[in-house]
């Protein structure tokens, strides 16, 4: 299967859009309320309708950038919140993207993409991130599909796929998740460290609350 611009196109022209729920994530919504850092910037890769971009940009966050391989959702975005920046939706390839962030939002990308991408995606995210930025949000905890998206998987297989780039990488059960998703959602909270490549091995570090 072809995970291409062309094949979500579709999945949007058809409304075969599952993975919508409509309004941002409940976890992403409380960790979004939590910062008090407006001037941090912001990347929602393979944001789809960017709900969750949205409720950043209510909240007052100067630098929310989405990215997308379509702009079929724009649209609807634009539709809701007319005021969103058009220059920071961004269509294109994720992993050929250049700029740099303080924070990478996860939703629904990670699940969309072929499992053989996994291992670029994590030096994707570690390259894209500033020193002192990290990656978090949600992924799914739950094997899903093996021939379509979304595909899923479990804790050791993040932990093993993750930890060599992002050793203080923590995860921990969603426990806000809607009820559809209740049990299957691991929030992932990814640090980058201080270096201009991924360190080898650093102890591992939970911060309840930032800035």
């Amino acid at each position: 299967m072809d995970l291409d611009r062309r094949f979500w196109e579709e999945r949007y022209h058809a409304g075969d859009t599952g993975w919508d729920l409509g309004g941002p994530s409940a976890p992403l919504k409380a960790y979004l309320e939590q910062l008090t850092d407006r001037d941090l910037r912001l990347l929602f890769p393979g944001a789809g309708r960017a709900y969750e971009a949205e409720h950043a940009h209510r909240l007052g966050f100067r630098h929310v950038t989405v990215i997308d391989l379509t702009d079929a959702p724009d649209a609807d975005l634009l539709a809701r919140c007319p005021d969103f920046p058009k220059d920071h939706l961004l269509v294109g390839d994720l992993f050929q993207h250049e700029g740099t962030y303080d924070r990478i939002i996860e939703q629904t990308c990670f699940c969309a993409l072929d499992p053989a991408l996994r291992p670029d995606y994590v030096r994707a995210m570690h390259r894209m991130l500033r020193p002192g930025g990290k990656l978090v949000g949600v992924l799914f905890n739950d094997p899903l599909n093996t021939d379509r998206p979304p595909f899923g998987g479990s804790q050791g297989e993040y932990e093993a796929l993750f930890r060599p780039v992002f050793p203080r990488v923590n995860f921990a059960p969603c426990h806000n998740s809607i009820a559809p998703r209740s049990g299957r959602e691991l929030w992932i909270d990814a640090p980058r460290d201080g270096r201009g490549h991924p360190p080898r091995s650093t102890p591992v570090v939970t911060r309840l609350r930032e800035r």
